[in-house]
């Protein structure tokens, strides 16, 4: 696994959001990058985050190592799925409101207005780094499992989703944290989604707020 950074450095702001709500995405760069023995060995949590916004180049190979299509079929992801259901969408909450990755279009769709930046999580810095993903389950799309099943297939899809992340931030110098510390009912109401949709994890990513939290640096700060 490669996955390099950073050609676009505009951030996502209001006014990069077109007349039709979506934001198209630059293609992720899949070529090149560190190998992929040396990103695990650089695999991360860290709990401290710039503000400086990320990339759109950045954003793109993030949501692209998440849930991107990897091959000419249209259907394959970079991730597995039970039963080769994609049954998990990747919400983008930014300061300028959330999003939600389409990886057919290589888009971004427009869901709401609000920063919910904040109630992604139990820790304060889920609400002042620049990007956070939340791992969202449609139900309806495993209904031949019983309700405890599904909630354990959606974490076990979401979590492939969440280190693929983890291991492009740490070819890419980023900090990044798999969280599950959530108040999911009110987290779920903010978001408003539909009756069949739940909310799995979240997760933190951003620039290293200090040197000692870059995975591009073997001197580590808190890890996990």
């Amino acid at each position: 696994m490669n996955v390099t950074a950073n050609a676009s450095k505009a951030p996502i702001t209001a006014a990069s959001v077109t007349v039709h709500r979506a934001r198209v995405l630059p293609p992720p760069s899949v070529r090149g990058g560190m190998p992929l023995m040396e990103a695990m060995s650089l695999r991360r949590s860290s709990r401290t985050f710039g503000t400086g916004p990320l990339s759109l180049q950045h954003i793109s190979n993030i949501l692209w190592a998440a849930a991107g299509i990897n091959r000419p079929s249209g259907g394959d992801r970079t991730t597995p799925a039970w039963r080769h259901i994609a049954a998990i969408s990747v919400y983008v909450a930014t300061p300028d409101g959330l999003y939600r990755y389409s990886p057919e279009h290589r888009q971004l769709i427009h869901h709401l207005s609000a920063d919910l930046r904040a109630m992604s999580g139990e820790q304060e810095f889920a609400g002042t780094a620049p990007l956070d993903l939340i791992y969202v389950a449609h139900g309806d799309m495993l209904m031949q499992l019983e309700e405890p099943e599904r909630r354990l297939v959606a974490s076990v899809d979401a979590a492939f989703m969440g280190q693929n992340v983890y291991l492009y931030c740490a070819a890419n110098g980023l900090a990044t944290v798999f969280r599950g510390a959530i108040d999911y009912p009110t987290l779920t109401a903010a978001m408003q989604l539909g009756p069949d949709e739940f909310v799995t994890f979240a997760q933190t990513i951003g620039h290293p707020r200090y040197v000692q939290d870059c995975p591009s640096s073997l001197e580590s700060g808190k890890a996990g």
